[in-house]
């Protein structure tokens, strides 16, 4: 009988110390514990772009050997953005790419994970040079800004009420937008177009909805909606075609060609812009993979390949740090619009 207890207090012994060494794996000092798993954490679940993004940055990871974790809290706030952060930086990922619910306030969960050896970077909707190492743009953000006044410019016959459904107040990638077109609109050739209010739709559909039927209820003479995100611009399209507003409030933004098809053919949104998400994902993959391998720091000047894309150089960005830029934003039209509409 003692001889059976010994024997059952040594694999006791065996199995814990067997524990513990499972759970130290990987080491620390702040190090990933695995070299080859990247985290992408969007700002909120349910929105088509970012499952769209997610794709692409999963895509992209397996495509060189890696794992990929993706995140997306249920509302766009900073404060669950932060938690999901904190998570992964317990699970010691070798990076993480943020889609930012705000410029700043993600900025001490970002620096704690920069200082236990975790590369971060952001993508699609920036934060502070502070918080990380690069940034992988869409687009040329004063490009952007420029292109949707020119449009709204277009869709009004020079003059009239318009109106910009952005997403969060807080999207630092709305807000560069949004600063840009203002900028666009003060140019004399403006002159006749007047920006009658900013509103914000959260990037949520119903919100969106109730924030686009405000803005035709406070401006009846309103004539262009500017809506500079995919969830904004969709909710936009069905309202005027709900209300029967078709050829009197026009819509114009950034959209997901899969959405916006029927809107396009119908004429409630003429024509739109944006880039492949799939791809601006993709492209992240290759940023998180270049970072952690040492091909890049994310200083401006440093190039690196990306995979399909070809290669890529960081430039230096507006806001003090550096990006990646994927490049211009494509024209969606009636003429092109049923080559895209399943494709993204």
């Amino acid at each position: 009988m003692k001889a059976v207890k010994n024997i059952l207090v040594l694999s006791m012994v065996m199995i814990a110390v067997l524990a513990v060494t499972g759970c130290n794996r990987g080491g620390g000092g702040g190090q990933a514990a695995s070299s080859n798993t990247h985290a992408f954490v969007f700002k909120s679940t349910g929105n088509p772009y970012g499952e769209r993004q997610m794709s692409g940055f999963e895509a992209g990871i397996k495509e060189q050997g890696g794992t990929a974790i993706l995140r997306a809290p249920d509302l766009p706030t900073a404060e669950a953005q932060i938690q999901m952060i904190e998570q992964l930086i317990a699970q010691k990922v070798a990076s993480i790419c943020i889609v930012g619910n705000d410029f700043d306030a993600l900025q001490p969960v970002l620096t704690k994970a920069m200082g236990q050896g975790i590369k971060i970077y952001s993508l699609d909707s920036s934060v502070n040079p502070a918080s990380r190492l690069t940034h992988v743009n869409q687009a040329d953000s004063e490009k952007i800004g420029v292109t949707l006044v020119e449009a709204a410019n277009d869709l009004a016959g020079g003059s009239g009420e318009i109106a910009i459904l952005s997403a969060t107040s807080q999207a630092s990638n709305q807000n560069l937008w949004i600063d840009y077109m203002k900028k666009e609109l003060a140019k004399p050739q403006y002159a006749n177009l007047n920006l009658v209010k900013v509103a914000y739709g959260d990037d949520l559909r119903d919100k969106s909805v109730s924030e686009t039927e405000a803005l035709l209820l406070s401006y009846p003479n309103l004539k262009v909606i500017i809506a500079p995100t995919t969830v904004g611009i969709a909710a936009a399209g069905k309202v005027i075609s709900d209300r029967g507003l078709i050829g009197k409030v026009m819509i114009t933004g950034l959209g997901l060609p899969s959405e916006m098809a029927e809107y396009i053919t119908s004429g409630a949104c003429p024509y739109m812009y944006l880039w492949n998400p799939i791809d601006v994902g993709y492209l992240g993959s290759y940023v998180a993979t270049a970072l952690t391998g040492g091909k890049i720091t994310g200083a401006a000047g440093d190039s690196f390949s990306a995979g399909r894309l070809g290669n890529y150089t960081i430039t230096a960005a507006p806001d003090g740090g550096t990006e990646v830029l994927l490049g211009p934003p494509f024209k969606f039209e009636p003429s092109n619009i049923n080559d895209w509409k399943s494709v993204y």
